[in-house]
Protein backbone atom coordinates (compact mmCIF):
# COMPACT_ATOMS: atom_id res chain seq x y z
CA UNK A 1 0.00 0.00 0.00
CA UNK A 2 2.59 2.37 0.61
CA UNK A 3 4.64 1.89 -2.45
CA UNK A 4 1.26 2.28 -4.18
CA UNK A 5 0.51 5.72 -2.76
CA UNK A 6 4.44 6.63 -3.90
CA UNK A 7 4.00 5.73 -7.46
CA UNK A 8 0.77 7.74 -7.64
CA UNK A 9 2.10 10.92 -6.00
CA UNK A 10 4.87 10.61 -8.51
CA UNK A 11 2.75 10.17 -10.94
CA UNK A 12 0.41 13.54 -9.75
CA UNK A 13 4.40 14.85 -9.72
CA UNK A 14 5.03 13.96 -13.24
CA UNK A 15 1.70 15.65 -14.13
CA UNK A 16 2.05 18.32 -12.39
CA UNK A 17 5.82 19.01 -14.32
CA UNK A 18 3.95 18.85 -17.71
CA UNK A 19 1.47 21.85 -17.20
CA UNK A 20 4.27 23.73 -16.53
CA UNK A 21 6.63 22.68 -19.17
CA UNK A 22 7.13 26.39 -20.57
CA UNK A 23 8.79 27.15 -17.46
CA UNK A 24 7.71 29.99 -14.89
CA UNK A 25 9.30 32.82 -13.10
CA UNK A 26 9.23 32.03 -9.58
CA UNK A 27 9.72 35.02 -6.95
CA UNK A 28 11.92 33.56 -4.00
CA UNK A 29 11.53 35.71 -1.13
CA UNK A 30 14.73 35.35 2.03
CA UNK A 31 16.85 37.62 4.29
CA UNK A 32 19.76 35.99 3.68
CA UNK A 33 21.77 39.15 2.35
CA UNK A 34 25.36 38.93 3.71
CA UNK A 35 28.28 38.03 1.92
CA UNK A 36 28.20 34.35 3.42
CA UNK A 37 24.26 34.08 3.15
CA UNK A 38 24.35 35.19 -1.03
CA UNK A 39 26.89 33.05 -1.52
CA UNK A 40 24.53 30.23 0.23
CA UNK A 41 21.53 31.01 -1.16
CA UNK A 42 22.74 31.76 -4.94
CA UNK A 43 23.13 27.83 -4.70
CA UNK A 44 19.63 27.12 -4.47
CA UNK A 45 19.33 29.85 -7.14
CA UNK A 46 21.42 28.06 -9.62
CA UNK A 47 20.14 24.58 -8.92
CA UNK A 48 16.53 25.75 -10.04
CA UNK A 49 17.60 27.59 -12.71
CA UNK A 50 19.97 24.56 -14.30
CA UNK A 51 17.68 21.63 -13.58
CA UNK A 52 13.88 22.85 -14.51
CA UNK A 53 12.68 24.70 -17.15
CA UNK A 54 11.93 27.45 -14.51
CA UNK A 55 13.59 30.87 -13.13
CA UNK A 56 14.27 31.76 -9.70
CA UNK A 57 13.59 35.63 -9.02
CA UNK A 58 15.46 36.87 -5.70
CA UNK A 59 13.25 38.65 -3.27
CA UNK A 60 15.70 39.14 -0.79
CA UNK A 61 14.82 41.63 1.76
CA UNK A 62 17.44 43.56 3.58
CA UNK A 63 17.45 43.02 7.38
CA UNK A 64 17.19 40.10 9.71
CA UNK A 65 14.28 38.03 10.04
CA UNK A 66 12.55 39.85 12.41
CA UNK A 67 12.25 42.63 9.39
CA UNK A 68 11.60 40.43 6.66
CA UNK A 69 8.94 38.34 7.88
CA UNK A 70 5.78 40.80 8.81
CA UNK A 71 6.75 42.34 5.12
CA UNK A 72 6.56 38.34 4.01
CA UNK A 73 3.36 38.09 5.75
CA UNK A 74 2.01 40.92 4.87
CA UNK A 75 2.07 40.65 1.36
CA UNK A 76 0.63 37.10 1.61
CA UNK A 77 -2.36 38.07 4.09
CA UNK A 78 -2.27 41.25 1.16
CA UNK A 79 -2.89 38.53 -1.69
CA UNK A 80 0.38 39.60 -3.23
CA UNK A 81 2.24 36.25 -2.47
CA UNK A 82 5.51 35.01 -3.84
CA UNK A 83 6.13 31.91 -4.96
CA UNK A 84 8.27 30.74 -2.50
CA UNK A 85 9.93 32.15 0.68
CA UNK A 86 11.81 31.39 3.73
CA UNK A 87 10.78 31.30 7.40
CA UNK A 88 11.77 29.21 10.26
CA UNK A 89 10.23 25.68 10.84
CA UNK A 90 8.11 26.00 13.47
CA UNK A 91 5.39 27.99 14.92
CA UNK A 92 5.76 31.18 12.59
CA UNK A 93 3.78 30.19 9.84
CA UNK A 94 0.76 28.91 12.26
CA UNK A 95 -2.06 31.75 11.52
CA UNK A 96 -0.97 31.15 7.35
CA UNK A 97 -1.46 27.45 7.54
CA UNK A 98 -4.37 27.67 9.41
CA UNK A 99 -5.62 30.32 6.87
CA UNK A 100 -5.43 28.02 4.01
CA UNK A 101 -2.70 30.00 2.62
CA UNK A 102 -0.26 27.86 2.19
CA UNK A 103 0.40 24.80 0.13
CA UNK A 104 0.29 21.79 1.11
CA UNK A 105 3.40 19.95 0.33
CA UNK A 106 2.50 16.18 1.17
CA UNK A 107 2.65 14.68 -1.90
CA UNK A 108 5.95 15.86 -2.41
CA UNK A 109 7.00 14.87 0.66
CA UNK A 110 5.40 11.33 0.76
CA UNK A 111 6.50 10.63 -3.24
CA UNK A 112 10.24 11.23 -1.92
CA UNK A 113 9.85 9.98 1.48
CA UNK A 114 11.06 12.77 3.46
CA UNK A 115 10.01 11.44 6.81
CA UNK A 116 12.94 8.32 6.02
CA UNK A 117 15.67 10.91 5.49
CA UNK A 118 14.91 14.01 7.61
CA UNK A 119 17.58 13.98 10.73
CA UNK A 120 15.89 14.36 13.26
CA UNK A 121 12.61 14.09 11.96
CA UNK A 122 11.27 16.69 14.73
CA UNK A 123 12.23 19.17 11.82
CA UNK A 124 9.52 17.73 9.19
CA UNK A 125 7.12 17.73 12.52
CA UNK A 126 7.49 21.55 12.94
CA UNK A 127 6.92 21.37 8.85
CA UNK A 128 3.16 19.52 9.97
CA UNK A 129 0.27 20.24 10.52
CA UNK A 130 -3.02 17.50 11.10
CA UNK A 131 -0.81 15.07 9.29
CA UNK A 132 0.28 17.56 6.28
CA UNK A 133 3.73 18.53 5.49
CA UNK A 134 3.15 22.80 4.39
CA UNK A 135 7.08 23.29 4.64
CA UNK A 136 10.49 21.75 3.09
CA UNK A 137 13.33 22.13 5.97
CA UNK A 138 16.70 22.97 4.31
CA UNK A 139 19.26 23.24 6.88
CA UNK A 140 19.76 22.89 10.71
CA UNK A 141 21.25 26.42 12.07
CA UNK A 142 21.82 26.12 16.16
CA UNK A 143 22.49 29.45 18.04
CA UNK A 144 24.87 27.37 20.23
CA UNK A 145 28.10 28.50 19.28
CA UNK A 146 30.54 31.12 20.57
CA UNK A 147 33.32 32.24 18.11
CA UNK A 148 36.70 32.71 19.20
CA UNK A 149 39.53 35.12 17.20
CA UNK A 150 42.81 33.81 17.99
CA UNK A 151 44.53 36.55 16.36
CA UNK A 152 42.86 38.60 19.35
CA UNK A 153 43.89 36.80 22.53
CA UNK A 154 46.91 36.71 21.11
CA UNK A 155 47.58 40.23 20.92
CA UNK A 156 46.25 40.32 24.64
CA UNK A 157 48.65 37.58 25.35
CA UNK A 158 46.36 35.20 26.78
CA UNK A 159 45.66 31.80 25.44
CA UNK A 160 42.20 30.82 23.43
CA UNK A 161 39.56 29.91 25.79
CA UNK A 162 38.24 26.56 25.74
CA UNK A 163 34.72 27.34 27.96
CA UNK A 164 33.07 30.30 29.10
CA UNK A 165 34.69 30.48 32.70
CA UNK A 166 38.22 31.19 30.74
CA UNK A 167 36.36 33.42 28.16
CA UNK A 168 35.54 35.37 31.14
CA UNK A 169 38.34 35.81 33.24
CA UNK A 170 40.66 36.70 29.85
CA UNK A 171 37.83 39.48 29.20
CA UNK A 172 40.21 42.07 31.48
CA UNK A 173 43.43 41.27 29.26
CA UNK A 174 41.45 41.78 26.12
CA UNK A 175 40.36 45.21 27.43
CA UNK A 176 43.77 45.96 28.19
CA UNK A 177 44.81 45.34 24.41
CA UNK A 178 42.15 47.49 23.55
CA UNK A 179 39.84 44.66 22.42
CA UNK A 180 36.09 44.83 22.68
CA UNK A 181 35.72 41.47 24.70
CA UNK A 182 32.41 40.31 22.88
CA UNK A 183 31.01 41.54 19.73
CA UNK A 184 27.44 41.97 19.61
CA UNK A 185 25.39 43.47 17.32
CA UNK A 186 22.09 45.89 18.26
CA UNK A 187 19.62 44.05 16.97
CA UNK A 188 17.09 42.30 19.53
CA UNK A 189 17.36 38.77 18.48
CA UNK A 190 20.55 38.82 18.76
CA UNK A 191 21.09 39.52 22.52
CA UNK A 192 17.81 37.65 22.81
CA UNK A 193 20.29 34.55 21.10
CA UNK A 194 23.23 35.20 23.14
CA UNK A 195 20.75 34.90 26.06
CA UNK A 196 19.15 31.42 24.94
CA UNK A 197 22.90 30.02 24.43
CA UNK A 198 23.85 31.16 27.82
CA UNK A 199 20.83 29.86 29.23
CA UNK A 200 21.17 26.12 27.94
CA UNK A 201 24.90 26.35 28.75
CA UNK A 202 24.46 27.59 32.50
CA UNK A 203 21.49 27.04 33.83
CA UNK A 204 21.55 23.38 32.03
CA UNK A 205 19.42 21.66 29.93
CA UNK A 206 17.12 20.48 32.83
CA UNK A 207 16.43 23.76 33.61
CA UNK A 208 16.35 24.96 30.28
CA UNK A 209 14.05 22.47 29.44
CA UNK A 210 11.55 22.94 31.98
CA UNK A 211 11.17 26.54 30.95
CA UNK A 212 11.21 26.76 27.39
CA UNK A 213 9.62 23.97 26.79
CA UNK A 214 7.04 23.20 30.07
CA UNK A 215 6.98 27.25 30.76
CA UNK A 216 7.44 26.44 33.85
CA UNK A 217 8.14 29.74 35.78
CA UNK A 218 9.16 28.82 39.32
CA UNK A 219 12.19 27.27 37.11
CA UNK A 220 12.22 30.93 35.45
CA UNK A 221 12.94 32.72 39.08
CA UNK A 222 14.88 30.27 40.52
CA UNK A 223 18.78 29.82 41.69
CA UNK A 224 19.72 28.44 38.05
CA UNK A 225 18.26 31.13 35.80
CA UNK A 226 19.48 33.83 38.72
CA UNK A 227 23.08 33.08 37.32
CA UNK A 228 22.37 33.10 33.51
CA UNK A 229 21.06 36.84 34.03
CA UNK A 230 24.62 36.97 36.05
CA UNK A 231 26.09 35.99 33.19
CA UNK A 232 24.47 38.05 30.80
CA UNK A 233 25.09 41.44 32.73
CA UNK A 234 29.19 40.59 32.29
CA UNK A 235 28.25 39.88 28.41
CA UNK A 236 26.54 43.39 28.54
CA UNK A 237 29.75 44.73 30.03
CA UNK A 238 31.87 42.99 28.02
CA UNK A 239 30.19 44.20 24.73
CA UNK A 240 29.96 47.59 25.61
CA UNK A 241 32.20 49.18 23.40
CA UNK A 242 30.39 46.66 20.31
CA UNK A 243 29.01 49.90 18.60
CA UNK A 244 27.81 47.76 15.33
CA UNK A 245 24.35 47.24 14.27
CA UNK A 246 24.35 43.68 11.78
CA UNK A 247 25.67 40.36 13.46
CA UNK A 248 27.67 39.90 10.23
CA UNK A 249 29.17 43.31 11.39
CA UNK A 250 29.92 41.75 15.06
CA UNK A 251 31.06 38.64 13.24
CA UNK A 252 34.02 41.06 10.98
CA UNK A 253 34.90 42.41 14.22
CA UNK A 254 35.89 38.70 15.08
CA UNK A 255 37.47 37.85 12.02
CA UNK A 256 39.80 41.11 12.20
CA UNK A 257 40.99 40.45 15.92
CA UNK A 258 39.14 43.30 16.77
CA UNK A 259 36.67 41.68 19.04
CA UNK A 260 37.51 38.62 21.28
CA UNK A 261 34.61 36.59 20.92
CA UNK A 262 31.09 36.37 19.34
CA UNK A 263 27.86 34.34 20.53
CA UNK A 264 26.34 33.56 17.27
CA UNK A 265 24.69 30.65 15.77
CA UNK A 266 26.66 28.84 12.73
CA UNK A 267 25.79 31.24 10.24
CA UNK A 268 28.86 32.96 10.91
CA UNK A 269 30.58 30.36 9.31
CA UNK A 270 30.03 31.70 5.84
CA UNK A 271 31.12 34.94 6.91
CA UNK A 272 34.68 33.50 8.18
CA UNK A 273 34.94 31.33 5.16
CA UNK A 274 34.16 33.93 2.96
CA UNK A 275 36.88 35.64 4.50
CA UNK A 276 39.38 32.98 3.76
CA UNK A 277 39.96 31.74 7.83
CA UNK A 278 40.56 28.60 8.73
CA UNK A 279 38.38 27.03 11.38
CA UNK A 280 41.45 26.06 14.61
CA UNK A 281 44.41 28.23 13.22
CA UNK A 282 42.54 31.88 12.61
CA UNK A 283 39.63 31.03 14.72
CA UNK A 284 37.99 28.53 17.49
CA UNK A 285 34.54 27.56 17.61
CA UNK A 286 32.73 26.24 20.51
CA UNK A 287 29.48 24.42 21.23
CA UNK A 288 27.44 25.25 23.97
CA UNK A 289 30.38 28.00 25.12
CA UNK A 290 32.54 24.76 25.80
CA UNK A 291 30.27 24.46 29.23
CA UNK A 292 27.64 21.75 27.05
CA UNK A 293 28.17 20.13 23.73
CA UNK A 294 24.85 20.69 22.32
CA UNK A 295 23.21 22.01 19.47
CA UNK A 296 19.79 23.47 18.83
CA UNK A 297 18.08 22.37 15.78
CA UNK A 298 16.81 25.31 14.08
CA UNK A 299 16.79 26.34 11.02
CA UNK A 300 15.19 27.44 7.75
CA UNK A 301 12.55 26.25 6.13
CA UNK A 302 10.58 26.94 2.65
CA UNK A 303 6.59 27.56 2.29
CA UNK A 304 4.83 27.91 -0.84
CA UNK A 305 2.28 29.99 -0.53
CA UNK A 306 -0.90 28.80 -2.32
CA UNK A 307 -1.57 30.19 -5.91
CA UNK A 308 -4.65 29.75 -8.44
CA UNK A 309 -2.09 29.23 -11.52
CA UNK A 310 -1.40 25.15 -11.67
CA UNK A 311 1.99 26.11 -13.31
CA UNK A 312 3.12 27.63 -10.66
CA UNK A 313 2.03 25.64 -8.42
CA UNK A 314 4.23 22.74 -10.17
CA UNK A 315 6.94 24.98 -10.31
CA UNK A 316 6.82 25.11 -6.54
CA UNK A 317 6.87 21.29 -5.94
CA UNK A 318 9.58 21.07 -8.70
CA UNK A 319 11.93 24.04 -5.99
CA UNK A 320 10.51 21.75 -3.16
CA UNK A 321 12.22 18.64 -4.06
CA UNK A 322 15.13 20.15 -5.62
CA UNK A 323 15.78 22.04 -1.91
CA UNK A 324 15.94 18.77 -0.41
CA UNK A 325 17.84 16.71 -2.97
CA UNK A 326 20.93 15.73 -1.92
CA UNK A 327 23.39 17.22 -3.86
CA UNK A 328 21.87 20.87 -3.07
CA UNK A 329 21.67 20.09 0.30
CA UNK A 330 25.54 19.79 0.25
CA UNK A 331 26.19 22.92 -2.35
CA UNK A 332 24.06 24.94 0.20
CA UNK A 333 25.27 23.54 3.03
CA UNK A 334 28.67 23.68 3.20
CA UNK A 335 28.86 27.44 1.38
CA UNK A 336 25.99 28.37 4.37
CA UNK A 337 27.74 26.76 7.41
CA UNK A 338 24.75 24.84 8.56
CA UNK A 339 24.09 21.04 8.76
CA UNK A 340 21.76 19.16 6.06
CA UNK A 341 18.52 17.97 7.25
CA UNK A 342 19.59 14.40 5.70
CA UNK A 343 21.66 12.00 7.44
CA UNK A 344 22.54 10.04 4.06
CA UNK A 345 25.12 12.77 2.20
CA UNK A 346 28.67 12.75 2.02
CA UNK A 347 29.62 16.02 4.25
CA UNK A 348 33.64 14.96 4.41
CA UNK A 349 34.75 18.39 2.87
CA UNK A 350 32.70 20.03 6.01
CA UNK A 351 35.42 22.13 8.18
CA UNK A 352 36.57 21.44 11.43
CA UNK A 353 33.42 23.12 13.05
CA UNK A 354 30.57 21.65 11.28
CA UNK A 355 32.48 18.22 12.05
CA UNK A 356 31.84 18.97 15.43
CA UNK A 357 28.51 19.78 14.97
CA UNK A 358 27.81 16.86 12.91
CA UNK A 359 29.12 14.98 15.45
CA UNK A 360 27.03 16.43 17.89
CA UNK A 361 23.70 15.76 16.06
CA UNK A 362 24.73 11.78 14.93
CA UNK A 363 25.71 11.46 19.10
CA UNK A 364 21.74 12.71 19.30
CA UNK A 365 22.80 15.69 21.72
CA UNK A 366 20.32 18.29 20.44
CA UNK A 367 17.42 20.50 21.49
CA UNK A 368 14.72 22.04 19.51
CA UNK A 369 14.94 25.69 19.05
CA UNK A 370 12.68 28.16 20.62
CA UNK A 371 11.04 29.19 17.45
CA UNK A 372 9.88 25.29 17.69
CA UNK A 373 8.61 25.95 21.42
CA UNK A 374 7.71 29.92 21.83
CA UNK A 375 5.77 31.53 19.77
CA UNK A 376 6.13 34.38 18.80
CA UNK A 377 4.38 36.72 20.52
CA UNK A 378 6.22 35.12 23.88
CA UNK A 379 9.36 35.54 21.90
CA UNK A 380 8.87 38.96 21.10
CA UNK A 381 8.15 39.65 24.73
CA UNK A 382 11.33 38.15 25.83
CA UNK A 383 13.48 40.11 22.89
CA UNK A 384 12.32 43.82 24.37
CA UNK A 385 12.98 42.49 27.57
CA UNK A 386 16.11 41.71 25.68
CA UNK A 387 16.42 45.48 24.38
CA UNK A 388 15.90 46.95 27.93
CA UNK A 389 18.51 45.10 29.70
CA UNK A 390 21.40 45.59 27.17
CA UNK A 391 21.04 49.15 26.76
CA UNK A 392 21.02 50.17 30.28
CA UNK A 393 23.66 48.89 32.48
CA UNK A 394 21.08 50.12 35.54
CA UNK A 395 18.80 47.41 34.93
CA UNK A 396 19.65 44.57 37.12
CA UNK A 397 19.91 41.14 36.96
CA UNK A 398 17.59 40.47 39.30
CA UNK A 399 14.51 42.74 38.44
CA UNK A 400 15.32 41.44 34.52
CA UNK A 401 15.19 37.75 35.80
CA UNK A 402 11.58 38.67 37.31
CA UNK A 403 10.72 39.91 34.91
CA UNK A 404 11.45 36.71 32.47
CA UNK A 405 9.86 34.69 34.47
CA UNK A 406 6.39 36.80 34.42
CA UNK A 407 6.56 36.75 30.45
CA UNK A 408 7.16 32.56 31.16
CA UNK A 409 4.26 32.55 33.33
CA UNK A 410 2.13 33.81 30.33
CA UNK A 411 3.31 31.82 27.63
CA UNK A 412 1.15 29.17 25.81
Amino acid sequence: MKLTTKMLAATALVAASQVAADGVELEVTHWWTSGGEAAAVSEFAKAFNENTDHDWVDGAIAGSGGTARPIIISRILGGDPMGATQLNHGRQAEELIEAGLMLDLSDVAEAEGWRDIVTPVALLDSCTVDGKVYCVPVNIHSWQWIWLSHQAFADAGVDVPANWDEFVAAAPALEAADKIPLAMGQQPWQSAGAFSVMSIAIAGIDAWSAVTIDKNADVAAGPEYAAVFEAAANARSFAAESNVQDWNQATNLVITGQAGAQIMGDWAQGEFQLAGQVAGEDYTCLPGLGVNEIISTGGDAFYFPVNDDPAITAAQKELASLLISPEVQVAFNLAKGSLPVRGDIDMTAANDCMQKGLEILAAGNVLPEGDQTLTPDTQGQIQDLMVEFWNDPEYSAADAQARYAEIISEAD
